[in-house]
């Protein structure tokens, strides 16, 4: 068995997620990032053909890494146990994560998503829909699933969380361990109120 490479994908990875934390995407170069992981500049023309590869495996494995967690609350039993388990993900991953949550307040545009590979754009299309399917699903499990409905769920589940993890990072405070249980309890209270409209 041949031994892993020093500067493998993951710490490279680390390493541009660490560099768009601190300063946003327009830092994370392919001189920085070695740099940053203390890599030769070959390995990571090595590993990322360009640029743009390399902006869009980060913006990728970040996002997938989220997905994960808030796709499995969306499938807890009960529906409501799973609207607001989603909503605490937001913030409980956020915490454990700070660095990589500060990559997802930007957006997929902020890190090139105009110039990745279209293998790549791909997975962000696919990913998106796995979400956006999974809140439909949790709204036809709560009811009759109308896009008033829908709104109210993605209120619950992303909206309010994220503004309440985006106000800390800009803060520069840690998000509070009381947060999640906040969020959690705001979106049982959506919930419980009656939405007019389609």
């Amino acid at each position: 068995m041949g031994r892993p490479s020093q500067h493998d994908v993951d710490r490279l990875l680390d390493a541009a997620v660490r560099l768009a934390a601190q300063a946003g995407p327009a830092s994370v170069t392919m001189a920085a990032v070695a740099r940053e992981a203390g890599a030769p500049s070959g390995s990571v023309y090595h590993r990322f053909p360009s640029r743009a590869a390399l902006l869009a495996a980060l913006w990728l494995r970040t996002v997938d890494r989220f997905q994960e967690g808030f796709l499995a609350a969306t499938r807890e039993e009960p529906a409501e146990r799973a609207v607001m388990s989603a909503a605490g993900h937001v913030v409980a991953w956020s915490r454990a994560n700070p660095l990589q949550a500060r990559v997802l307040l930007y957006g997929p545009a902020d890190f090139g998503e105009s110039d990745w590979p279209e293998e790549a754009r791909e997975r962000l299309r696919l990913g998106n829909r796995r979400v956006e399917e999974a809140i439909v699903t949790l709204a036809r499990r709560l009811g009759p699933g109308t896009p008033s409905e829908i709104e109210r769920l993605v209120l619950a589940t992303v909206d309010l969380p994220y503004a309440t993890v985006r106000r800390h990072h800009r803060a520069g405070s840690p998000i509070p361990a009381h947060a999640e249980e906040l969020v959690a309890r705001c979106a049982g209270l959506l919930l419980a109120q009656p939405v007019t409209g389609s």
